[in-house]
């Protein structure tokens, strides 16, 4: 779906959107997602999605974003790099995070409230070239872009723009509708999320099997089984 498109220019022009105040829609590899940053468009995002304030959002990460922002022991620096790098799947992780770092300090308040919990963070890696590029673009500009599928919360994730529900696109100033995107599937699963120190699977998501594959012949981590394990 993303070749020939206007990546450079569309990333561009959703990022200097975000960075407006605004709120964009647009496809990533697991599905479209809706994004934003200042504390007006970060509530306009929820309340169109109906979703619970307490329920973080996710942050638009690249490779060296995460090695320079995320706090993890190096083995699982090599997990996100077999899995991202090595199998060329999208991967959502949760981790500790550094507070420090520039793109982590650009967020207000309410958006650091709403894309944290507990000391950790969400980030999303190798999503498609779209969201590579706006992910490279709030690094180098230290301003992050933080959100999550553009759907009703609980509804699954939207494949083709059509599918998002209308009280969602009409909360974006900016909307970029490139068709079908790639990890569709009939269950409206999104991108997978594991914790990064704890091996829980946060969110069975797309290419799921592939990464407990991955994990498991790799790094000898049975995702499935330390998860069960939590649930117990």
């Amino acid at each position: 779906m993303f070749d020939g498109q206007p990546i450079a220019e569309d990333a561009a022009r959703i990022f200097e959107t975000v960075c407006n105040g605004g709120v964009a829609i647009f496809p990533v590899s697991v599905g479209y997602a809706i994004v934003g940053h200042e504390e007006e468009s970060v509530q306009r995002m929820y309340r169109a999605k109906e979703r619970p304030f307490s329920k973080p959002c996710g942050n638009f990460c690249d490779w060296t974003l995460f090695t320079e922002a995320i706090r993890v022991p190096d083995r699982a620096r090599d997990v996100v790099s077999a899995v991202i790098h090595d199998h060329d799947l999208p991967f959502s992780i949760v981790a500790p995070f550094d507070e420090s770092h520039p793109v982590i300090r650009s967020l207000p308040p309410f958006a650091l409230k709403n894309a944290t919990l507990a000391g950790t963070m969400d980030m999303l890696l190798n999503a498609g070239p779209l969201h590579d590029e706006i992910a490279r673009l709030a690094r180098e500009n230290a301003y992050a872009v933080i959100g999550s599928s553009a759907n009703r919360s609980g509804t699954g994730s939207k494949f083709v723009y059509e599918d998002i529900e209308a009280q969602v696109t009409a909360a974006a100033d900016l909307s970029v509708d490139y068709g079908l995107t790639p990890f569709h599937n009939d269950k409206g699963l999104g991108s997978s999320i594991v914790d990064l120190i704890s091996w829980e699977t946060i969110r069975v998501g797309a290419a799921y099997d592939e990464i407990c594959n991955i994990l498991r012949d790799g790094f000898d981590i049975d995702l499935k089984a330390v998860t069960a394990a939590k649930g117990n």
